[in-house]
C-alpha cells in the first residue's frame, strides 16, 4: 500500500520506470513507506492506441509530456504532507524522468484499512480480520 498508477504519452519503458521509481521514492521520503510496499500499474500511451486528454485548466500550460498519477491509499495524511508529497513528486519527476513540473498531475484517493487485500483473500488491515 500504496497502489501507483501511472499514465504518460509517449513513455517508452526507461520514462516509465524513472516516473515509477520518482514516486515510490517521494512516497518513501515524505510519507514513510517502506522500499519493498512497491505496486504500481505503469502505462505510456501512444497517441494512436492510448491516448491522453488534457487541457490548461487552472492556467497550467501542459505539453505531451504530461504525466498523470493516481495514488490510492488508506486515509488519514494531514494536508502539509500531501502537499510536499505533490512537491516532491514533481522535483523527482523532472530529475529521474525530464518531466517538467508542470506537467505532472497527481490525485490522491483515500480508503480505508478494510478496502485492502494483499492476498490469499485475507484483509490484510483489518483489525477484525481473525474472526
Amino acid at each position: 500500500m500504496p497502489l501507483v498508477r501511472i499514465d504518460a504519452l509517449y513513455a517508452d519503458r526507461e520514462r516509465l520506470d524513472a516516473l515509477g521509481r520518482a514516486v515510490h521514492d517521494a512516497l518513501g521520503e515524505v510519507m514513510g513507506f517502506p522500499p519493498d510496499d512497491l505496486f504500481q500499474i505503469l502505462t505510456g500511451h501512444d497517441g494512436v492506441r492510448g491516448l491522453l486528454r488534457y487541457g490548461q485548466y487552472l492556467g497550467v500550460r501542459r505539453d505531451e509530456g504530461i504525466v498523470l498519477v493516481g495514488i490510492t491509499l488508506r486515509a488519514g495524511r494531514p494536508s502539509g504532507q500531501r502537499r510536499a508529497l505533490y512537491r516532491r513528486i514533481a522535483e523527482l519527476a523532472q530529475e529521474c524522468a525530464g518531466t517538467e513540473p508542470r506537467n505532472v498531475l497527481v490525485t490522491l484517493t483515500e480508503n480505508a484499512s478494510i478496502d485492502w487485500s494483499f492476498g490469499h483473500g485475507l484483509a490484510q488491515y483489518d483489525e477484525g480480520a481473525g474472526e
